[in-house]
């Protein structure tokens, strides 16, 4: 357990931001669902608009630190081919 005052701050600091954090990475699973499910329903409409809606949260993600830019890339990336692959 922590003694001095200064490492008990930090924990409660770490508390606040492990919140944040969680909830943060629990947003972007949920607009990479919404574009999974979408891709499933084989609507390349309606996928596309999906990853409009996500693209903006998983970037937000990265530059917050919950995500590593080259994941966030990648991540994006790979869901615009499939999403492109659906065409034909």
């Amino acid at each position: 357990m922590a003694n001095s005052p200064q490492a008990r701050k930090r924990i409660r600091q770490i508390e606040r931001r492990t919140a944040v954090n969680k909830a943060r990475k629990s947003r972007i699973r949920t607009f990479l669902r919404k574009v999974e499910e979408a891709i499933s329903g084989g609507s390349q409409e309606t996928a596309l608009a999906a990853l409009k809606a996500a693209q903006p949260e998983i970037v937000r993600g990265a530059n917050k630190g919950v995500l590593h830019k080259n994941t966030a890339s990648r991540k994006i990336s790979r869901l615009h081919h499939r999403i492109k692959a659906m065409a034909g």
